[in-house]
């Protein structure tokens, strides 16, 4: 089985930024626990504080792999552009969020990614990640 996770802007400061929200691992050392945990599966990732790189990310999995665990982060209570990349590709998606983004500032609570994803982790810290993959499985 095929999985990328897929990671939007300011992820790529997990461990620093904010770790009474987000914790104080690294997702670099967290995502090499997840792939000795799951070593049967081909487990990849990318992060990008563009929104295009991530549109363009999803056009180039969205057809060929298993699963997408996707976090846009920020983008996903703005980007109408990912929102409707995931509506147009094939491969299911699974929206991800550290924290419970309905317990933070409102404009936090609308998601355009949801409507199209084929679920919605939230408020597991980086747990919600392995609640991904477990949901692929």
């Amino acid at each position: 089985m095929k999985l990328i996770i897929i990671n939007g802007p300011n992820l790529n400061l997990l461990g620093k930024r904010e770790p009474e929200i987000y914790g104080s691992k690294t997702f670099e050392d967290f995502f090499k626990e997840l792939q000795l945990k799951y070593k049967e599966l081909e487990i990849s990732c990318f992060q990008s504080n563009i929104e295009g790189e991530i549109i363009d990310k999803l056009h180039e999995v969205g057809f060929d792999c298993d699963g997408i665990i996707l976090n846009a982060a920020a983008y996903t209570h703005t980007s109408v552009g990912i929102g409707d990349a995931v509506k147009g590709i094939t491969t299911p998606v699974v929206e991800v969020h550290i924290s419970n983004i309905h317990a933070r500032e409102e404009f936090r609570q609308h998601s355009y990614i949801s409507p199209n994803a084929s679920g919605v982790l939230f408020g597991f810290g980086l747990k919600g990640y392995d609640l991904a993959i477990q949901s692929f499985l």
